[in-house]
């Protein structure tokens, strides 16, 4: 966890279609988003919304998601319903965040596990316990 967790009302910046007046709505529907987002630092996580034909046949909703160190994350939607096509490029935004974060780290995939190779120092099952030719009273 990070001192300063990114949420959704913190990162989002609406852009072209969208007015600041839609800003607490569209801060409740994605407000999903928060717990997906709190790993990482809030000054380095931008959200960026947009809009291209709002409230008409064709409308495109696109949703970017910007943090420091890893690749831009773009997520459209073309449902004519505006909550929907946000629900939409939310729900694909944290489908992609869960998909790159296992890319990134591997735990259950045994394949990709570094193992260190048994050393010169490291036992061999079975060497140095007995000797030949002798007993355990002699030793």
């Amino acid at each position: 966890m990070t001192a300063n967790p990114a949420t959704v009302a913190q990162c989002l910046r609406l852009n072209a279609g969208f007015s600041q007046a839609d800003r607490d709505w569209i801060a409740e529907q994605f407000a999903t988003l928060d717990a997906r987002l709190a790993g990482f630092h809030a000054d380095a996580t931008d959200l960026e919304l947009s809009i291209k034909n709002r409230e008409a046949r064709g409308q495109r909703v696109t949703l970017e998601c910007r943090i420091a160190g890893r690749e831009k994350i773009v997520t459209t939607s073309s449902e004519e319903d505006l909550r929907a096509a946000l629900h939409d490029v939310r729900d694909d935004l944290r489908r992609k965040l869960n998909d790159a974060k296992t890319r990134q780290e591997p735990r259950n995939n045994k394949h990709l596990r570094v193992t260190t190779p048994p050393g010169p120092d490291t036992p061999v099952e079975g060497e140095g316990l007995i000797e030949a030719g002798t007993t355990t009273d002699e030793r």
